[in-house]
């Protein structure tokens, strides 16, 4: 694929969201990005054939984060990118989803700002809309869901994120859990701590969009299955969690009005 405009000279990093794993979720702008490439520094959880998309002449560099243990920690992919840029190369960055969801996205903008390197933001679906849609689950549903929030379940020390639990719990929300399959029984403690009805729907979506794609139904008064997959996996807690777009119940004017 041709690339999208020239590449500035003297060096740039171009940040990507490649979506949340199925290559057709690829933005035209991502693809025409990563076909101008010298340099691709990615996540683990890249699709091979987002990554074959990538210019023969390219340099491709892994580093996958996975579980603690580190391909590359973040201070040495900053340095990275900024090493690249300055020598003269188009340096992308793949990620998963979005750059700036849960991608550590703002993190190198800011090395590579600081540095004098240009840099830009190509944005992605994020895992929670992707996976989301993929398994008919809508986040938002009139009469049913109101308010959607995304949060993570390992912060930067492992550990789970303090959080004001009370202020995600009540009717009419729906919480997207990014990273949190792990911390299920701490995260899950404290939203029942919060005033989260034990028998919320919880849906656990393994590798969302991919051609294996699974989900697992559950509710907070049970716990999870072991962890024992290595897809991505996103939690859903919320009403819609339960079914999905086709089994619940249309507004009634939307029904009166089909033929």
């Amino acid at each position: 694929m041709t690339p999208y405009r020239p590449v500035p000279e003297g060096g740039c990093v171009s940040l990507v969201g490649c979506g949340p794993g199925d290559p057709d979720l690829l933005t035209i702008r991502a693809a025409r990005t990563l076909a101008a490439a010298d340099v691709i520094v990615h996540d683990r959880l890249i699709d091979h054939r987002i990554l074959a998309m990538a210019p023969e002449h390219a340099r491709v560099i892994d580093a996958g984060k996975r579980c603690a243990r580190h391909t590359l920690a973040q201070p040495a992919i900053c340095a990275l990118l900024v090493e690249h840029a300055r020598a003269g190369r188009h340096v992308v960055r793949l990620k998963g989803g979005d750059p700036f969801v849960f991608g550590r996205g703002g993190e190198e903008l800011a090395a590579c700002r600081a540095a004098g390197v240009p840099c830009e933001v190509v944005p992605g679906v994020t895992a929670a809309l992707g996976c989301a849609a993929a398994t008919g689950i809508p986040l938002t549903q009139r009469g049913r869901a109101s308010a959607v929030t995304f949060i993570t379940g390992h912060g930067r020390d492992g550990d789970l994120p303090a959080q004001d639990w009370r202020a995600l719990a009540g009717p009419g929300r729906t919480l997207v859990c990014y990273m949190a399959t792990r911390q299920w029984p701490r995260l899950r403690r404290a939203l029942l701590d919060a005033g989260l009805g034990r028998g919320l729907p919880v849906a656990v979506i393994h590798g969302g969009t991919r051609a294996d794609q699974s989900v697992y139904r559950t509710t907070l008064a049970d716990g999870l299955p072991p962890v024992r997959d290595e897809r991505p996996a996103l939690v859903i807690v919320g009403e819609v969690a339960a079914e999905t777009a086709c089994d619940v119940p249309l507004p009634p004017a939307v029904a009166a009005a089909l033929p």
